[in-house]
């Protein structure tokens, strides 16, 4: 999915142009083994985009739909990655931080219930699940 998105399409469509440095934070952003701040997206940028044009460009970004912003671990702290759908939901270590995705039919039976239980369309689900994954809980295991 991270290759699928061309960035100068997606930002014309939505009206904005295409600088160097929103590419810049772009490449950062899909290269990304995982969730990055925005202070890791500077310290990764090819020329050091400052740190404001770094939280610019994660928030139009955003906008636009084609990244997500979370916050997921101990710090509360926002991170960001290209943009995943929906069915895809967090699994987030407390001791160590490493977050997973998973996928199935788990968000899709929130939304189900949502609508059918309560007349509610969720435009958008965030589903983060937090605890320790098996290296953590049995350290043994590693």
């Amino acid at each position: 999915m991270k290759e699928s998105i061309d960035l100068k399409s997606q930002l014309r469509q939505h009206g904005h142009k295409l600088t160097t440095q929103r590419a810049e934070v772009w490449e950062v952003l899909k290269g990304a083994p995982g969730h990055l701040t925005a202070e890791q997206v500077a310290a990764d940028t090819a020329s050091g985009v400052n740190l404001a044009s770094v939280y610019r460009a994660l928030g139009l970004f955003t906008d636009i739909g084609i990244a997500r912003e979370s916050r997921l671990g101990n710090d509360d702290a926002a991170r960001w990655e290209v943009a995943h759908p929906d069915d895809e939901f967090h699994i987030v270590c407390r001791s160590c931080g490493r977050v997973e995705h998973h996928g199935g039919d788990l968000v899709q039976q929130i939304r189900t219930h949502l609508s059918n239980s309560h007349g509610f369309e969720a435009a958008t689900v965030e589903l983060a699940v937090s605890g320790e994954c098996s290296r953590c809980s049995d350290p043994s295991a590693a």
